[in-house]
């Protein structure tokens, strides 16, 4: 095994016994980018000079006996989460000179432990999408297979995974950019509850439905990691003030009986593969027949399930439209040459959005017009409310729900493309826990007869992220 096949827990033990060094790990990891991602295309910046830097540094930490959980471990990021001196794009050209003087709070966390940045990840532009093809870098290529999309929009963070570029990843889930690139790359993938982790410094696409999550080898590595990045944070007001689980301790047998709920509409979804299906619907049998941590399984309707998909394409178009006028060649970014005010303005933004950005910032603009607040918006807010309430009713009955991540495994590059609403419908099993806020986790559920990853999705009562893990890792001890 090369180093840079490892996890985070055996790079720790590694360091930690004086195996190898942060310096060699790193090299692992930046040796793996060199060979691959010119085919794959997971990083839109690599920082070679700077992670050796960084890794030297993390090195005389853990000689001096300094070493925290993260300490000399190589990560990377999506590119739509600011890192200081280092540039982040977000995969637009408007933004291709942009260097951010400051972390995100989730990455100032993990840099404060000594881990060391390797580079930033391509993903679809400011979140845009569903499969890394609307990328002004490139679309991300899937690992196990390069003529299948890596899912979006952290598809970039999923492939570096995947691929042993780098020993985790911190990815962006709106309406499910970490679980559905997570399930089609075949990593674990977690989106925490709403407020949970700071959202600042992370561009904001849709700002009621943002989340900051890991993207990881195994579950114990993304319990380890979310552990570290969650938490109030004073410059982000949506942030909860609860105390923050151990997370990364190790898991142990639940002390009473699971009851797990197997939602209907998830599984006779229109449209779902069957294989997807099938695999599925084999791992819920295999968690019945072994009896992991004694559990129940219940059977479970959320009617409103239908409805998070078109509330969610009014919800984040209306956001993404206020979110994105800052971005106007003036404050910061790149700027067109243009002969007046107007101008620049026009073709900055003409040059430098993608064409699904354009369409978001169109769509939410005659949402949020006058005349159409009340029709659209305002009405999407209702039936959120209602969707909200549905799974608060069945999380009376049950502690956690089991669902595919996707009704499909990973499709062509360029199949979907030219359907944006068949693309869209690729978050109809990951949108629900999106716009209820609730934490929801991808795990590998096994894999179709032609190799490409299935995800199983978890998702559980706000706040309850401990649980999901928890049940995360019992399906994780199944496949291996």
């Amino acid at each position: 095994m090369g180093l840079n096949q490892l996890t985070i827990q055996q790079a720790h033990d590694g360091l930690k016994k004086g195996e190898f060094s942060s310096v060699e790990l790193t090299k692992a990891c930046l040796a793996r980018i060199k060979k691959r991602n010119k085919d794959i295309n997971a990083f839109i910046s690599v920082f070679e000079k700077e992670a050796l830097v960084e890794a030297k540094k993390a090195d005389e930490l853990i000689a001096k006996k300094k070493q925290k959980a993260l300490t000399g471990i190589p990560f990377a990021v999506k590119d739509a989460i600011c890192t200081a001196g280092a540039r982040s794009t977000a995969a637009a050209k408007i933004l291709d000179n942009y260097v951010p003087s400051f972390d995100a709070t989730v990455i100032k966390k993990i840099r404060e432990q000594g881990a060391v940045l390797l580079g930033k990840n391509n993903c679809d532009a400011f979140g845009h999408g569903a499969s890394n093809e609307n990328s002004m870098y490139g679309p991300v290529k899937n690992p196990h297979d390069l003529t299948k999309v890596a899912g979006g929009s952290s598809g970039g963070s999923a492939t570096a995974v995947a691929d042993d570029m780098c020993i985790f990843a911190i990815g962006e889930d709106t309406g499910g950019s970490i679980r559905q690139p997570a399930s089609f790359c075949g990593v674990v993938g977690l989106r925490p509850s709403y407020g949970r982790n700071s959202r600042y410094g992370i561009m904001p696409m849709a700002s009621s439905l943002d989340t900051v999550g890991p993207i990881t080898k195994t579950v114990e590595d993304c319990a380890i990691v979310e552990e570290i990045i969650a938490g109030r944070d004073e410059l982000d007001a949506t942030t909860v003030s609860d105390e923050v689980p151990k997370y990364g301790r190790k898991f142990s047998a639940v002390s009473r009986k699971l009851r797990i709920g197997i939602p209907k509409e998830y599984f006779n979804a229109e449209g779902i593969d069957k294989e997807v299906k099938d695999i599925v619907e084999k791992k819920i049998k295999s968690v019945k027949t072994q009896n992991f941590a004694s559990v129940e399984f219940v059977g479970v309707s959320l009617p409103m399930t239908k409805y998070a998909i078109p509330v969610y394409y009014i919800i984040v178009p209306s956001e993404d439209s206020s979110n994105l006028g800052r971005l106007d060649g003036i404050r910061y970014g790149v700027r067109a040459d243009a002969d007046n005010l107007y101008d620049v303005y026009a073709k900055s933004r003409a040059q430098g959005f993608p064409e699904e950005v354009k369409r978001r910032i169109m769509i939410g603009a005659y949402a949020l017009s006058a005349g159409y607040y009340d029709a659209y918006y305002r009405k999407a807010q209702k039936v959120r409310t209602l969707i909200i309430k549905d799974f608060e009713k069945v999380f009376e009955s049950v502690d956690i729900l089991l669902t595919p991540t996707s009704p499909f495994p990973a499709f062509g590059i360029g199949e979907k493309k030219d359907d944006v609403l068949a693309m869209y419908l690729a978050d109809i099993f990951v949108a629900p826990a999106s716009v209820a806020g609730l934490p929801a986790i991808s795990v590998p559920a096994g894999k179709t007869k032609s190799g490409l990853p299935v995800g199983m999705q978890i998702i559980g009562a706000r706040l309850r992220e401990d649980l999901v893990l928890n049940m995360a890792r019992i399906i994780e001890k199944l496949l291996n």
